[in-house]
C-alpha cells in the first residue's frame, strides 16, 4: 500500500509538476483562509510569530502558483529551490514557536506588540489589518488532535520542505530538456 502511494506520488512529480505546484498553492491558500477564520470568527489574536508564518505561507502560495504556470524544467528546479528556502524558514519559525509553547518563558516575549509598532513607526508602515498580531507567542489558544496551530504549521512547513527537496531531486534526474 505504501509503496503504491510512493510510486504514484513520484509519477505525479515526474509527469505533472505543474499540477503539484497548483495543488500546493491551493493548500497554502486554504491554510491562510483557516488562519483568518481563527482570527476573525473565533477571535484568536495572532502573535508576531504567527504573522511571520503567514507571510511565509503567502510567499510559498504565490511562488507555487507562479510555478504552476511555467513549463520549463529549469524554472521548476529554480522555483523549488526558492520554495525549499522559504519553507525551511517557515518551519524554523513554527518550530521555535512550538518550543516556546512547550517551554513557556517566565516573561512573554516574542517580538514587538502591535501597539509598540504603532508608537515606533508611522501608520503608513504598519502591517495591513489582516496581518496584525499582538498575541502571546507561547499561548496555546486552539488545538487539534493535541497540537497547537504552531505545531501543525511546523508539520506543514516540514512536509512542504520535503516536497521541495523531492521536487528538485526528481526534476534534476529527468534527462529531457523542457518537459512539462
Amino acid at each position: 500500500m505504501c509503496r503504491v502511494f510512493i510510486r504514484e506520488l513520484l509519477s505525479v512529480l515526474d509527469h505533472s509538476p505543474r499540477r503539484v505546484f497548483a495543488a500546493w498553492c491551493l493548500i497554502c491558500l486554504g491554510m491562510l483562509a483557516f488562519g483568518l477564520y481563527l482570527q476573525h470568527h473565533l477571535d484568536i489574536t495572532p502573535c508576531p510569530m504567527c504573522i511571520v508564518q503567514r507571510y511565509a505561507l503567502l510567499s510559498v502560495a504565490l511562488l507555487a502558483g507562479l510555478m504552476s504556470l511555467v513549463l520549463s524544467r529549469a524554472m521548476h528546479i529554480a522555483g523549488a529551490t526558492v520554495l525549499l528556502l522559504m519553507t525551511g524558514f517557515g518551519a524554523g519559525v513554527a518550530m521555535r514557536q512550538t518550543w516556546l509553547q512547550w517551554y513557556p518563558p517566565q516573561v512573554a516575549t516574542c517580538g514587538r506588540d502591535f501597539y509598540g509598532m504603532i508608537e515606533a513607526f508611522p501608520l503608513s508602515r504598519v502591517v495591513p489589518m489582516i496581518f496584525r498580531g499582538s498575541g502571546d507567542c507561547s499561548a496555546v489558544d486552539w488545538t487539534f488532535l493535541g497540537g497547537s496551530v504552531a505545531f501543525w504549521s511546523a508539520i506543514s512547513f516540514s512536509l512542504f520542505f520535503g516536497l521541495s527537496a523531492l521536487m528538485i531531486w526528481r526534476r534534476c534526474r529527468q534527462p529531457h530538456a523542457d518537459r512539462p
